[in-house]
């Protein structure tokens, strides 16, 4: 008797599911409908949206999705906000790309000189986003974009943002990409230096002068328009991006914040000694900058500067920044890092977002509950562990996390 019920239940969640999948189809297929006068503003003919949207079918495993009934699913593990430094910056991988990357400083060097003279950006520096982004373009991109910026635009927490972007992706169609192309990551970023669809009209660059943008294959291209996006950002011309520092056994890991700075010189005064040593010029001395300890005060130590935010803007992390910069560096010829990063573990999301919390109530934090340990976070934690009597090393543990608890 058990045989047949079990059957039955199975069979009725089946038709639920598949009920449920019928709806949300059909909704989607009346979203892109809904689409198509701002598509036609946007210059789209009606031939290709048709051709566009076509058997495409919401992307129901995206992260960042609102639907009902479903347990909010975040964003997929990125290697930026879940591995430690040790883990991501390895030295495998910079002497792999870096190594590449000359190569192709070589085989581009014209391309990349006419860059710099234009944008002001160095050619290393736009070698090294290509080499995180896509790895030279060797990183074939996983997503349909029209399917993901379509699904995000329909049932996404972020609706107006990707809908615009769809927009653009179908403009992008009508202006001549092939549609097989349109490959993206999952937050629909496209190409071989990931720029969003409304990115590629504003910052597309004809570097090739062929008649037309094309970040998918032409490299002067995709190189020029990440560097003219880093210019549009803010790039100062002749700066560094960071200088590794010394930091002298008294440092305060407290202070690493954006909003506290000073001229490198002074920091050379108050002990944070370059490494390697090297003489700087009187300009650069007088360079704004603010101290990043991106383990606390195990492992290297930086000063920031301006042109590490602009990079900053392109990915919000801080390990993606040291990576890009990094491996610009040793494409440029520049050794390892001079102090090696320690073997410090990473809390678990939910530890730090606990963290986060207990630390704003307590008034110390104020940006996101996010679970990602970013130099607020660890500037708040060194506040709490100086306010405390514990060892002042701005880094989150298990233990910091048990005597916030108590």
């Amino acid at each position: 008797m058990l045989m047949p019920i079990t059957k039955l239940l199975v069979a009725a969640v089946f038709l639920l599911n598949a009920t449920s999948a019928a709806r949300a189809d059909a909704a989607f297929s009346t979203f892109l409908e809904s689409m198509w006068p701002r598509a036609q503003q946007f210059g789209v003919s009606r031939a290709v949206f048709d051709a566009s949207i076509r058997g495409l079918e919401p992307d129901l495993t995206l992260p960042d999705l609102e639907l009902p009934g479903r347990p909010e699913r975040p964003p997929p593990g990125q290697a930026e906000f879940v591995q430690t430094p040790s883990q991501y910056l390895r030295e495998s991988s910079f002497d792999r790309l870096a190594a590449r990357g000359r190569q192709l400083a070589a085989q581009y060097r014209d391309t990349l000189a006419r860059i710099d003279k234009e944008f002001g950006v160095p050619g290393n520096i736009v070698l090294a986003i290509w080499a995180r982004e896509t790895d030279y373009g060797s990183y074939k991109l996983p997503h349909d974009a029209l399917r993901v910026l379509a699904t995000q635009g329909f049932t996404g927490k972020r609706k107006e943002l990707f809908q615009t972007e769809f927009l653009y992706a179908l403009k992008m169609i009508q202006d001549g990409t092939p549609r097989a192309d349109m490959r993206s990551s999952w937050g629909g970023a496209l190409g071989l230096t990931q720029f969003l669809p409304s990115e590629f009209y504003k910052l597309g660059v004809d570097f090739d002068r062929d008649g037309r943008a094309d970040i998918f294959r032409s490299v002067p291209d995709a190189l020029a328009s990440a560097a003219k996006q880093l210019q549009s950002k803010g790039w100062q011309s002749g700066e560094r991006w960071a200088y590794e520092v010394r930091a002298p056994a008294n440092a305060d890991c407290s202070i690493g914040t954006p909003d506290i700075t000073m001229p490198v010189g002074d920091w050379v005064k108050r002990g944070f000694l370059l490494a390697p040593p090297r003489k700087l010029t009187a300009q650069a001395l007088s360079q704004p900058a603010s101290l990043l300890q991106p383990e606390g005060s195990y492992g290297p130590a930086f000063l920031t500067t301006k042109n590490y935010y602009v990079i900053k803007e392109y990915n919000f992390s801080d390990l993606y920044v040291l990576f890009v910069g990094h491996l610009a560096d040793r494409i440029a010829g520049a050794k390892s890092f001079e102090t090696p990063w320690s073997k410090t573990d990473q809390l678990k999301t939910r530890d730090v977002e606990a963290m986060q919390q207990r630390l704003t109530e307590l008034g110390l934090y104020a940006d996101k509950i996010d679970g990602k340990a970013g130099m607020l976070t660890r500037a708040a934690l060194g506040k709490y562990q100086k306010a405390n009597g514990l060892k002042v090393d701005c880094w989150p543990t298990a233990a910091v996390l048990t005597h916030m608890r108590r």
